[in-house]
């Protein structure tokens, strides 16, 4: 009973403080006077990229076990698939069944086509050195890690340069801890930003060890919650984000905050994987890294064409279930 009422409670507060925090850093974004976008690329995505990013570290720096070190390198493989599969579906059917809430008389996700098919080869193009160097060994392979954070560096900065403006209907609400402010301070709003991921940072810790409890109290095997339900678990910040936004109407910003989250996620845990382990992948790292390719072929191709439909994006998130089947089976295989 403990473990559902943490795992709920968690949940919920994950929730409301992405509430807050959507809210604060559309705020920050302008006081910075950023492009509407790069406000989800990166500030967003910087924030709610933390907690999966801590996971990683705790796993490949502090691990004392190869065991505990594997984590961490499935962590940085879990979390660039269930946000190419999870979170884009979310984001889909949300916008689908919001269409009458939202005016909506059709389909469309309104979102600039071009800058995020870009998002998706910037994020092929790394995700795929990164995944051709686990099938190797050579000496020198740790040093490469740094090769990742100059690409991130690379892709905030261009992100920064470019401006863009946020549709006329989308309205910046008002700061939740100051709604009668029409102009409110700075400092109120980094307060309410950083209240709020601080929130979701310990939410989030406290929801993935749920996750993994439930998986003992289900006798699922460790390497089962690992490479399928805690990337679920750590990413749930940038589902709950695109949800939200969505919800508003503000389909930009959500698929900006995925978009940069996955360029995150290509990159910064990678370079700590990089670091500290061997970074070999086994079987089901290589049909992560498969079937994550597929998923952002598919969304770049969808993107190119300058067109989406929102139901042509929810069934992306099918292959998550397939990863997922693929490694329940291959471990019963094992046992």
């Amino acid at each position: 009973m403990l473990i559902a009422l943490l795992f709920l409670l968690s949940a919920g507060a994950i929730y409301v403080a992405c509430e807050y925090f959507v809210n604060g850093v559309e705020w920050f974004g302008q006081k910075l006077n950023l492009g509407a976008t790069a406000t989800g690329t990166v500030l967003a995505a910087f924030g709610t990229a933390l907690p999966e990013s801590a996971v990683t570290f705790v796993a490949v720096i502090l691990g004392r076990t190869p065991e505990q070190r594997d984590i961490g390198v499935g962590a940085a493989l879990g979390g660039p698939l269930a946000l190419a599969t999870i979170a884009y579906a979310v984001v889909g059917l949300a916008l689908w069944m919001n269409r009458r809430r939202l005016q909506r008389a059709d389909h469309v996700v309104r979102v600039e086509h071009g800058r995020l098919a870009r998002d998706q080869s910037w994020f092929l193009a790394i995700f795929v050195v990164k995944c051709g160097l686990g099938l190797v060994a050579f000496a020198f392979k740790p040093w490469l890690g740094v090769l990742f954070l100059v690409a991130y560096a690379l892709y905030v900065w261009g992100e920064l340069k470019r401006v863009d403006t946020a549709p006329e209907d989308e309205v910046l609400e008002p700061l939740k801890l100051r709604p009668g402010a029409a102009d409110p301070s700075l400092g109120w709003v980094l307060l309410q930003t950083i209240l709020a991921l601080a929130v979701i940072a310990f939410a989030s810790h406290v929801f993935v060890k749920q996750i993994e409890a439930i998986g003992i109290a289900l006798q699922l095997s460790p390497h089962l919650v690992a490479l399928v339900l805690s990337p679920v678990a750590t990413e749930l910040p940038e589902t709950m984000n695109a949800l939200i936004w969505v919800r508003q109407g503000k389909e930009r910003l959500a698929l900006a905050n995925i978009s940069g989250a996955m360029m995150i996620q290509a990159t910064i845990p990678s370079s700590l994987a990089i670091f500290a382990t061997p970074w070999l992948f086994d079987a089901p790292l290589m049909v992560a890294g498969v079937l994550t390719g597929v998923a952002v072929i598919y969304l770049w191709w969808m993107f190119q064409r300058g067109r989406v439909d929102a139901r042509w994006i929810a069934p992306v998130g099918l292959l998550y279930g397939v990863f997922a089947a693929y490694i329940a089976w291959y471990y019963m295989v094992r046992a």
